[in-house]
C-alpha cells in the first residue's frame, strides 16, 4: 500500500488541550478530480482492444463496450435526458457494463435495483422517484411497466447471468415523485421505516476520490482481472464495477450459483483468474476459517457490509482489507487492512474498521453531538469529500447530513453525516466499531430496519398488525422474527405470508420465523414491548431439546445425514420446530444461509454439495439423502 491512509497531523485537541476523537484521511491523491467517465474513455482511446469483461470463453474489449454503449444511449437519448433517473433491472454481466458506461454518456442517473427486485417493491421505488425508464427482461417488470411503451435495446446477450432479451420501459409517473440533484452520478435504494426504501444520490466527484484511493490501494492495472460478484442493488456493486473500467483492468462477472458457496467462490476465483475483488463478509469469513486455498492468484481482497470476527491465517496470501462505510459516505469510508504476516494473524477476535480514507474526516460524538475523548464510546459522524449528496428526500437529508457544529474547527468539512453506529476511537485514531445506536440492524451486509419489515407484513390484508425483532444467536449472528396479528376472519400462516412479503423486501430482508400471535405483550407505557419479544425469540433460539425428546429432537430412527442436516439447519435458522418435511428456503433459508450450511455439511460429513442442490430438493429430507448416498460411495471408494 503506497498510500498514506491518515494525515500526519497531531489529534485534534480542545482550547484546554483535552484529545478529541477526530481523525482526518491523508489528502485526496494529485488528479483526483479527473471523472470516472472520462477514465473510461481514455482507457477505451489507449487500449481498443484490451479486455474489459471475460465472461466464461466470452470476451468484450474497451473497444466493443464503448461501441455497444453508444449505440444503446443513442436508442435512449431522444426520451433520457441528463439527470434523469433510470432504473437498472439487470445482473451482474457484459450487458449491465454497457448499460452503466450508456448511462454515464448520456448524463442519466444510474440506478441499479438488481434483476428480480421484486414487482412491488419496483413498483414503490417507481411510484415516489420520477423514474424515466426501467432497463432489464420484460418479464420481471411491474405490470405497469411491462404494459407501456417497450423499446428493445441491442445488449450483449450472451454470459452466466445474460437476459435473453432486455428492453428500456417507459411509464409515466403514478403522481408527484422525487427527482435526483443535478449532480447525482448514481443512486442506490437504503431501509426505510415506512416499509418504502430511501433513494441516496452520489455525486461523480465522490465516487471518483473512491476509486482513486482503491486503485492505488489495490495497484489495479491493465492485465488484471477484476470480480463483479457484488449483488447489483447494493452499493459496493459500483466501486467494483467502475474500479475495473477506470483501471483498464477485465471485470469478470461472476455465476449466480458463486454466491451461494464459499469453497465455490475460491474455485471460481482460480478458475476465473481473478486478481483483485470484493466480497460481503459473511461470503469472505468462512474462507478464512479453513486452510486457504492454494494457487490463487487473488492479491487484494476488499471486504465490508457486516462485523468481521477474526482475522486471516498464516497461509493467507491476499491482503484482506477491512472496510467500512454507509451509501450514505460512497460505499467505504475507513479501512484496516490484514496481511497472512501480521503479527495477530489467524486470532479469533474482531478487527478494527481502521482508519479513515483520503479527504475523509471522522468524528466520535457524545449525544448532543459534542466530541468525546479517544477511549470514549460515541456516535460516529463522517465528513469531507466522499460524502452523498443526500437522499432525495430534502427532509430526510436535512435530518441526517448536518452542518459542523459552532466552534469544531474541520478543514474541508461542510457537513457531517449521523452514521448511527456506536464506534470508540483510539489514540491513533484507529475507529472500533461497537453496533447500532437505533432499531437498524445488517444482515448478510445488508441494513435492514425491523420497521419497514413490519410496514411490507400490513400490506397483506390478511394481517391487523405486526411487529419485527432482531434477536442475536449465540453465536453474535443476527436474526429477524416476526410476530403477526391476523386481520378480523383471517387466518394467515408463515407460508402464506412469506411469497408476498419477498416481493416487498430484498432477500436478506426476509424474516426467518414468522409467528402468529394474538396480542403484543406491552410495557408500562402501553406500547408494544419490543424488548420482551426480542427477549423471548432470543431465549426460544437458545433452548435446545433434550436427546429423544418429540417433535423437535431428530427421530432415534433418523439416518446420520437427516440427523446432521436437521441439526445444522435448526441452528442456523434459530428454529427449533423445523422438520424434515420443510422446504429450505420456505422455512427461512437466504443464500448467506446456505453457504453457512454447505460449510457445515463438508466439516461434519466430508460430503460437498453445490448451492443448486441443495436449492433444487422439494425439502430437507431429499437433501439429506443426498448426504447419505454421497458418504455411503466415499465410504465404499475408500473401503
Amino acid at each position: 500500500m503506497t498510500q498514506p491512509m491518515t494525515a500526519p497531523a497531531t489529534a485534534p485537541h480542545t482550547p484546554d488541550g483535552r484529545p478529541l476523537s477526530i481523525a482526518r484521511g491523508a489528502a485526496p491523491a494529485t488528479g483526483a478530480d479527473i471523472g470516472v467517465l472520462a477514465r473510461f474513455e481514455e482507457w477505451a482511446r489507449r487500449t481498443p482492444q484490451a479486455p474489459a469483461v471475460v465472461d466464461g470463453p466470452h470476451r468484450w474489449t474497451y473497444g466493443q463496450i464503448s461501441a455497444a454503449a453508444d449505440e444503446v444511449a443513442a436508442a435512449l437519448r431522444d426520451r433520457v435526458r441528463p439527470g434523469d433517473l433510470v432504473g437498472v433491472c439487470l445482473d451482474r454481466s457484459a450487458a449491465l457494463v454497457v448499460t452503466a458506461v450508456a448511462l454515464a454518456r448520456l448524463g442519466a442517473v444510474y440506478l441499479p435495483l438488481g434483476p428480480r427486485p421484486g414487482e412491488r417493491r419496483t413498483a414503490a421505488v417507481t411510484d415516489d422517484l420520477n423514474v424515466v425508464c426501467l432497463i432489464g427482461d420484460p418479464a420481471f417488470l411491474p405490470p405497469r411497466h411491462r404494459s407501456a411503451e417497450l423499446r428493445d435495446l441491442a445488449l450483449p446477450d450472451t454470459g452466466a447471468n445474460a437476459a435473453a432479451r432486455v428492453v428500456a420501459a417507459f411509464a409515466a409517473p403514478a403522481g408527484p415523485a422525487r427527482s435526483a440533484p443535478p449532480e447525482a452520478f448514481y443512486a442506490v435504494l437504503t431501509s426505510g421505516s415506512t416499509g418504502r426504501p430511501k433513494a441516496v444520490a452520489v455525486g461523480e466527484s465522490a465516487l471518483g476520490r473512491l476509486l482513486d484511493w482503491y486503485r492505488t490501494t489495490t495497484g489495479l492495472v491493465p492485465g488484471d482481472r477484476h470480480s463483479l460478484l457484488i449483488g447489483v442493488a447494493f452499493d459496493p456493486h459500483l466501486m467494483e464495477l467502475w474500479a475495473g473500467l477506470t483501471s483498464g483492468a477485465a471485470l469478470v462477472p461472476a455465476p449466480d450459483e458463486v454466491r451461494w458457496d464459499p469453497m465455490v467462490l475460491a474455485d471460481w476465483w482460480r478458475e476465473a483468474g481473478v486478481t483483485v475483488g470484493v466480497a460481503a463478509t459473511p461470503m469472505a469469513e468462512p474462507l478464512l476459517e479453513r486452510p486457504w486455498p492454494a494457487d490463487l492468484k487473488l492479491r487484494h481482497l476488499m471486504v465490508g457490509g457486516d462485523r468481521m470476527h477474526r482475522r486471516p491465517g498464516a497461509d493467507v496470501t491476499a491482503t484482506v482489507h477491512n472496510a467500512y462505510g454507509p451509501a450514505e459516505a460512497t460505499v467505504a469510508s475507513t479501512v484496516f487492512s490484514m496481511q497472512g504476516t501480521d503479527p495477530g494473524a489467524g486470532t479469533d477476535s474482531a478487527p478494527p474498521i481502521g482508519h479513515p480514507l483520503p479527504g475523509v474526516t471522522v468524528v466520535v460524538t457524545d449525544a448532543d453531538g459534542r466530541p468525546v475523548p479517544p477511549g470514549t464510546e460515541g456516535e460516529l459522524h463522517i465528513g469531507g469529500s466522499g460524502l452523498a449528496l443526500g437522499y432525495l428526500d430534502p427532509e430526510l437529508t436535512a435530518r441526517r447530513f448536518t452542518a459542523v457544529p459552532e466552534g469544531l474547527d474541520l478543514p474541508g468539512v461542510e457537513r457531517l453525516y449521523r452514521t448511527g453506529d456506536r464506534v470508540r476511537m483510539a489514540d491513533g485514531g484507529q475507529l472500533e466499531f461497537l453496533g447500532r445506536l437505533d432499531d437498524q440492524v445488517k444482515i448478510s451486509g445488508v441494513r435492514i430496519e425491523p420497521a419497514e419489515v413490519a410496514a411490507a407484513f400490513e400490506q397483506d390484508p390478511a394481517v391487523l398488525s405486526a411487529v419485527v425483532t432482531a434477536p442475536r444467536t449465540a453465536d453474535g449472528r443476527t436474526r429477524l422474527v416476526a410476530y403477526v396479528r391476523p386481520a378480523a376472519g383471517a387466518a394467515p400462516t408463515a407460508e402464506s405470508l412469506l411469497p408476498a412479503l419477498r416481493t416487498w423486501l430484498p432477500e436478506q430482508a426476509v424474516p426467518s420465523d414468522v409467528r402468529i400471535v394474538d396480542a403484543f405483550p406491552l410495557d408500562a407505557n402501553g406500547k408494544v414491548d419490543r424488548a420482551e419479544l426480542t427477549r423471548q425469540a432470543a431465549a426460544d433460539a437458545d433452548a435446545r431439546p433434550d436427546a429423544g425428546t418429540a417433535p423437535d429432537a431428530p427421530d432415534a430412527g433418523t439416518t446420520p445425514g437427516e440427523q446432521l442436516l436437521l441439526t445444522a439447519v435448526r441452528d442456523l435458522l434459530a428454529r427449533p420446530e423445523t422438520s424434515l418435511t420443510d422446504n429450505f428456503t420456505e422455512a427461512g433459508g437466504t443464500s448467506i444461509v446456505a453457504a453457512r450450511l454447505l460449510t457445515v455439511i463438508e466439516k461434519e460429513s466430508g460430503v460437498r454439495l453445490r448451492a443448486p442442490e441443495l436449492l433444487r430438493q422439494p425439502d430437507l429430507r431429499a437433501v439429506a439423502r443426498l448426504i447419505d448416498e454421497r458418504r455411503a460411495r466415499q465410504q465404499a471408494a475408500g473401503a
